[in-house]
């Protein structure tokens, strides 16, 4: 790809990503906090969708730095390196606003702490530990899915060696009736052969 075909696409992706952030932050700054319960919660997925979205967006402009020509690719790349710092803001602002709703009970819970940020740092841990424990549940369910994949293989491996096995018994059995046949066609033989020689000699 060229330099000016590359510049182009990657303006493109920029574009799509400041659209995306101009939604991000409109919702993280006057819609979420004014919001509570069922819309509350849309709101947050949607903008956890729009984050998805644009860390694809990044991941394309990115494999487009290795397409672009040498000369452009410096200010291309500290272009970039401003949207991934915004793209972490935008995740850490949605992160203080969903873990931040409930530290006024916390803070009636956990009285004897010294000040706010002891609440926000074990609000923080909670959500760190949630999303460990998420990323291990999901491993755990695709090691069940690739077991449970397994065990059909095997399956449908025995069946087929099942079907194999009385396909090789009934060929045995046809072969073995064949030499059944074939030696009594012999014995026939030997007692025509016989009975010819005794006529020849009378």
């Amino acid at each position: 790809m060229s330099s000016i075909g590359g510049s182009e696409l990657f303006s493109s992706y920029q574009q799509d990503f400041q659209a995306l952030h101009q939604s991000i932050q409109l919702k993280i700054d006057e819609q979420i906090p004014h919001h509570y319960g069922d819309e509350r919660k849309n709101i947050v997925s949607a903008v956890e969708r729009e984050l998805d979205e644009a860390e694809e967006i990044l991941g394309q402009m990115d494999m487009e730095l290795m397409n672009t020509a040498v000369p452009g690719r410096t200010h291309f790349q500290a272009q970039l390196r401003q949207h991934r710092s915004d793209q972490e803001k935008m995740k850490n602002d949605l992160r203080r606003l969903t873990v931040g709703k409930s530290s006024y009970h916390r803070q009636e819970l956990f009285g004897d702490l010294e000040s706010q940020d002891q609440i926000d740092d074990i609000d923080t841990s909670s959500f760190d530990q949630r999303q460990r424990l998420l990323s291990g549940t999901d491993r755990l369910g695709e090691s069940s899915r690739r077991l449970e994949q397994s065990h059909r293989m095997a399956l449908e491996t025995e069946s087929v060696g099942a079907s194999i096995l009385t396909t090789l018994k009934g060929q045995r059995e046809t072969m073995t009736r064949a030499r059944d046949t074939l030696a009594e066609a012999d014995t026939h033989i030997d007692k025509a052969t016989r009975t010819l020689k005794t006529m020849a000699h009378r």
